[in-house]
């Protein structure tokens, strides 16, 4: 019998035209420029400015590009996901603006909700529907406002995270390329080391919670650094040895960008050298959904057809996985 298979027909962006700098968080917090390059790889971060716009605007932008790109009209989506933890509103869903917003009358729409994790979970719940024949143009969206949720106090959290969207188009493969395989896990962050600690139905929004700054991110940052790291470089070496792939199989690691020595640990496991990894946080920090659609779109013009790339992330949850997919796109 055979399997069908989804793969990715075009990559879309959005990045907000402001730059946050090191040297512009140096005026708000305890820090500089030498030390969050040092630890994080970080030099500078879009901010979305607009007070009228969020995370819907941001992927609705992104969607209409990749939809551009393919020559699909909106109207013959029949699914968006969108993955986000920065949500327009708790409900109604943000894929359902973005839905409106990009006129893609047939399409049902949802968010997912993984953390930094949240794109690869989406692009594998998205491409089930290709494979299954329930869907034949599938949008993946990955999305975060975090400077919305971040506290410029806070000098753990404020110099890591950027605003930012991707989207890709998922379409049936009629060839060899494709997503191919995925290894997702989960374990219960019952410690809360990376979360927000109000907003949510055990503890809603009151003037005390406000004025505690209880709506922003935090996290123990020793703590993400160790997980994180020992994940993502487990995993993505699991997904290779899986599916048999020696180093020289690989052509691009494209993994989350939370932390530029996360990314080195695992591309060291993997037995990857540098060339081989899409590395973009230097530009724009770390915004959580949107990282790995935004690798993929700036790398675009590199990739070939064929060419074997692992997906690699982990985030709040905790969640982390990988993705193996031979690029569909020639």
């Amino acid at each position: 019998m055979e399997v069908k298979r989804a793969k990715i027909t075009a990559v879309g962006h959005y990045l907000p035209e402001y730059r946050l700098t090191n040297f512009e968080l140096e005026k708000l917090v305890d820090t500089n420029d030498e030390w969050i390059r040092s630890r994080t790889g970080i030099s500078e971060r879009r901010i979305l400015k607009d007070p009228d716009k969020a995370t819907a605007y941001m992927g609705a932008e992104a969607a209409k590009e990749a939809l551009t790109l393919a020559n699909v009209k909106a109207e013959d989506v029949d699914l968006i996901i969108l993955a986000t933890v920065t949500p327009d509103y708790l409900f109604p869903a943000t894929a359902c603006l973005v839905q409106e917003m990009i006129g893609a009358k047939k399409a049902f729409a949802f968010d997912l909700s993984a953390a930094c994790s949240g794109f690869l979970y989406a692009l594998t719940t998205g491409s089930m529907y290709i494979e299954s024949g329930r869907a034949k143009k599938v949008l993946v969206i990955g999305a975060d406002k975090m400077s919305s949720i971040l506290d410029y106090t806070d000098r753990s959290t404020c110099i890591l995270f950027g605003d930012g969207a991707g989207a890709v188009l998922l379409e049936e493969s009629t060839d060899e390329t494709g997503i191919i395989d995925h290894i997702h896990h989960t374990e219960g962050d019952t410690e809360c080391s990376l979360y927000q600690h109000a907003g949510g139905s055990r503890h809603p929004a009151t003037i005390e919670t406000v004025q505690n700054r209880q709506h922003h991110i935090t996290q123990d940052g020793r703590a993400v650094f160790k997980k994180a790291t020992m994940g993502m470089a487990d995993v993505s070496l699991e997904i290779m040895e899986k599916n048999n792939l020696k180093p020289e199989d690989v052509a691009w690691l494209v993994p989350h960008q939370a932390n530029l020595r996360i990314i080195d640990a695992t591309a060291k496991r993997m037995g990857l050298s540098s060339e081989k990894v899409m590395i973009n946080i230097g530009k724009y920090g770390n915004t959580t959904a949107g990282t790995i659609p935004l690798c993929l779109y700036d790398w675009k013009d590199k990739l070939n057809h064929g060419d074997n790339l692992v997906l690699a992330a982990f985030g709040g949850g905790f969640t982390w996985g990988a993705i193996y997919l031979k690029w569909g796109i020639k």
